[in-house]
C-alpha cells in the first residue's frame, strides 16, 4: 500500500520529546520530590503512605537483592499480581536494573502461563498471593527457563523459593554508598533503546504475541502527556486498573512524574469505596465503569418517587443544554446559568460526591466510550478526557485534553505522534511510541509495520479538524467493554469441536461481556431430540425448549475449560438455519462476517444482553 495516497494526516502539535529512558524519570522525580505519600496502599480498610525515600530505598535493595541472585541485565523476569505497590517497586527495579518485565494478568488460568513464560525466556516469576503461587506450582514443570518464584505475600511462602521480604534482605544486606553508587550510574546508562518490558497481546489467531516496547516508546508517551493536563503535588491518582495492561501503567509513570500521590486499589469491585476514601483528583478506567455509574444513576432516578423523577429529567434536560453551550465554546449565562446551578445543587452533587467530591478528571481508554454517556457526565460537570491507543503505541496515539475536547473522538494525537488514515480508512501511525516488534516473531513484525515506519493499527478512522475519530474494527480481535482483549476464533474451533455444534460466532465487542452464537449440527441434535422422546413439528419451535436449551448449553459449555473468565461466553444463544455466503453473513473463503451477523441477528444479540449484569 503506498502511504503516500492516504487520505488525511495529522500530528501532535508540539515536538516530539527528546529521547530518554524511564530510569531518568525515576531517579529525577526522586530528587525532585520529597511527598510522604508518594504512594497509598489500603490493608484492612486503612490506607497507609509510602514516601518517596521509601520508594528509593525499596526499589534499591529489590534490585541489588534480584543481582545478588545472578540476575542480569537482559534477563527477562514476570510479574503475577493484582494491583498493589510491590508491583510498581519490583517494575522500577527491575528497569532500572535493565531487566526488561513481563507482565501477566493475575486473573489468567494456569494453563495460560507457560506459553508466555517460555516464550519469553523469563527467568523469574513474582506472584503475589497463595492463589497466583499455586498457579506458578501447577506449571513449574512446564516452564525450564524458570529458575525463581518470588511471593509477595508470606502466606505464599511455600509455593515459592522466596519471598520479596528475603529479596529485599538480600538488598539491604549488600547496601553500602560504594555499591549504591554503583547501581545508580548503571541504572543512568540505561540506553533509550533497550527493551523495557514485554507485554503479550491476544490475536485474531494463534499464540500471544509479546509486544516489545522499549525505554524511548513508554518515555515519549509519559513525557508527551506532562502537559496536556496540569498537575500538581496535591493530585491524588486512583490506580485500579491492571497494571500489566499498559493503560494503566503508563498512567502511574505519568503520575509519578508529575508527583501525583498514586493510591493503588488491588479489585475493581473496591473502587466506588476507594472512591470515598481517598477522595481522588485524577482517575483513569475503561468505559465500563462510567456505565456502571451512568446505570446506577438512571436506575436510582427511575426507582425514585414521581417528584424525584421529574426533578431528575428535568436536571438532565438543563444540564444537557448547558453542556450543548459550553461544547460549541461559549458560557453559559442568564437563565440557563441559573438552572444549571440548581441541577448541580439538586442532583449532579450526589454524582460528584460519589467520585469523593474532588474528582477533575477521568481519563477513559481501552474501549470506546459511547458519545451519550460522555456527554451526560460533561453535563454533569465530571469531565471524561477519552483517549486511544494500543499495547503497540505504548499506548497513546491520541488523547482529548481540558483545551481540545470533542465528545466522539479520542482527541488530537500528543506530541511526536504522526498519523495518517490510509485510503481503506486504516489508521496507520508513526513516531517514538510504536513498538520495536513481536518477541520472536519476525513475521508478525514485518505485517504491521510498513517499511517506512508506519504502524498498522488494524482500526478504521476518520481526522476531522485534526481529531480522530474511530468508525470500526478492521481486526477480528474483540475488545470488550472493560477493556479486555479476546480472540475468538481459537473459541469458536474449540466449540465446534463438539458434535451438536455446526457453526459457532463469539461477539462482544464493546459490550460487557462475550455471547456465542450457535447453529447446532441438527443431525445430531434431532437424533438425540428423538431418544429422549420429544416430539416437534419445526425446527424453530424445537429450539424453543428448555430442555433442548440445557442440552446444548451443556455441550457447548464443555468446551470452555482453560478459559480466562473475561474470555468465557456469559450467554449462548441457539440461530435456526446456517450462516451463508448468499446472505453476506461469509466471505467466499467462509469466514464469517461478524457485523453482519450481528446486525442479522440483533433481535436475539439484544435479548442476551437485556437485564444482564456483570
Amino acid at each position: 500500500m503506498s502511504i503516500e495516497s492516504a487520505t488525511t494526516y495529522a500530528r501532535g502539535a508540539e515536538p516530539r520529546p527528546e529521547p530518554g529512558t524511564l530510569v531518568q524519570v525515576f531517579f529525577e522525580a526522586i530528587r525532585q520530590f520529597n511527598k510522604p505519600d508518594a504512594m497509598m496502599h489500603r490493608v484492612d480498610g486503612a490506607w497507609y503512605p509510602i514516601s518517596h525515600g521509601t520508594v528509593q530505598e525499596r526499589v534499591r535493595r529489590i534490585a541489588l537483592g534480584l543481582r545478588s541472585l545472578g540476575i542480569a541485565r537482559g534477563d527477562r523476569v514476570a510479574i503475577l499480581s493484582e494491583n498493589r505497590p510491590e508491583w510498581a517497586l519490583v517494575d522500577w527495579a527491575c528497569l532500572t536494573s535493565g531487566v526488561p518485565d513481563v507482565p501477566l494478568y493475575a486473573t489468567l488460568p494456569a494453563g495460560q502461563l507457560p506459553y508466555m513464560l517460555n516464550d519469553s525466556g523469563s527467568v523469574a516469576i513474582f506472584v503475589s498471593t497463595v492463589a497466583e503461587a499455586e498457579k506458578v506450582a501447577r506449571i513449574r514443570t512446564e516452564t525450564p527457563s524458570l529458575k525463581l518464584v518470588i511471593a509477595f505475600d508470606e502466606a505464599a511462602r511455600p509455593f515459592a523459593d522466596l519471598t520479596l521480604a528475603d529479596i529485599e534482605a538480600r538488598g539491604a544486606a549488600a547496601d553500602s554508598p560504594e555499591t549504591r553508587e554503583t547501581y545508580e550510574r548503571e541504572a543512568l546508562a540505561t540506553l533509550p533503546s533497550d527493551v523495557l518490558t514485554i507485554i503479550y497481546t491476544s490475536g485474531t489467531t494463534g499464540p500471544p504475541k509479546g509486544v516489545v516496547l522499549t525505554h524511548d516508546n513508554v518515555h515519549s508517551n509519559v513525557r508527551a502527556c506532562r502537559n496536556l493536563v496540569t498537575m500538581t503535588p496535591a493530585d491524588v491518582g486512583l490506580s485500579f486498573l491492571p497494571l500489566c495492561h499498559v493503560f494503566e501503567r503508563t498512567g502511574d509513570y505519568w503520575y509519578f512524574d508529575n508527583c501525583v500521590t498514586i493510591a493503588y486499589v488491588g479489585s475493581f469491585d473496591l473502587v466506588p469505596i476507594c472512591m470515598q476514601e481517598v477522595r481522588p483528583t485524577m482517575a483513569m478506567s475503561v468505559p465500563r465503569l462510567y456505565e456502571k455509574m451512568y446505570a446506577r444513576v438512571l436506575e436510582n432516578a427511575l426507582s425514585g418517587t414521581t417528584i424525584k423523577r421529574q426533578i431528575f429529567f428535568w436536571a438532565r434536560k438543563v444540564a444537557d443544554q448547558w453542556a450543548d453551550v459550553k461544547l460549541a465554546g461559549r458560557e453559559p449565562r442568564g437563565t440557563l446559568a441559573l438552572k444549571y446551578a440548581l441541577a448541580q445543587k439538586l442532583v449532579f452533587s450526589k454524582l460528584k460526591a460519589r467520585t469523593g467530591g474532588r474528582l477533575r478528571y477521568f481519563v477513559s481508554g481501552g474501549a470506546p466510550l459511547a458519545p451519550e454517556i460522555n456527554k451526560f457526565f460533561f453535563a454533569a460537570g465530571l469531565v471524561i478526557l477519552e483517549g486511544y491507543g494500543l499495547t503497540e503505541t505504548s499506548p497513546i496515539i491520541g488523547c482529548n485534553t481540558p483545551r481540545d475536547f470533542r465528545i466522539g473522538t479520542i482527541g488530537k494525537p500528543i506530541a511526536g505522534v504522526e498519523v495518517r488514515i490510509a485510503p481503506d480508512g486504516e489508521i496507520l501511525t508513526r513516531g517514538p511510541h510504536v513498538m520495536k516488534g513481536y518477541y520472536n516473531k519476525p513475521d508478525d513484525t514485518a505485517e504491521v509495520m510498513g517499511a517506512d515506519g508506519w504502524f498498522h493499527t488494524g482500526d478504521i478512522g476518520v481526522i476531522e479538524d485534526g481529531f480522530l475519530r474511530i468508525t470500526d474494527r478492521k481486526k477480528d480481535i474483540i475488545v470488550t467493554a472493560g477493556g479486555k482483549n479476546i480472540a475468538p476464533q481459537p473459541i469458536e474451533n474449540a466449540v465446534k469441536t463438539n458434535k451438536y455444534v455446526s457453526q459457532a460466532v463469539m461477539l462482544g465487542d464493546r459490550r460487557r461481556f462475550p455471547i456465542l452464537l450457535i447453529v447446532p449440527n441438527w443431525d445430531q441434535l434431532e437424533r438425540w431430540a428423538q431418544r429422549q422422546n420429544i416430539i416437534w413439528t419445526d425446527r424453530s419451535q424445537l429450539l424453543a425448549m428448555p430442555t433442548i436449551r440445557a442440552k446444548m448449553e451443556k455441550e457447548v459449555r464443555s468446551r470452555f475449560q482453560g478459559l480466562a473468565s473475561f474470555e468465557t461466553p456469559k450467554k449462548i444463544g441457539l440461530i435456526e438455519h446456517d450462516f451463508s455466503i448468499d446472505r453476506g453473513e461469509l466471505t467466499p473463503t467462509l469466514k464469517v462476517k461478524r457485523r453482519v451477523v450481528e446486525s442479522r441477528y440483533k433481535g436475539t444479540v439484544d435479548a442476551l444482553y437485556a437485564g444482564s449484569e456483570d
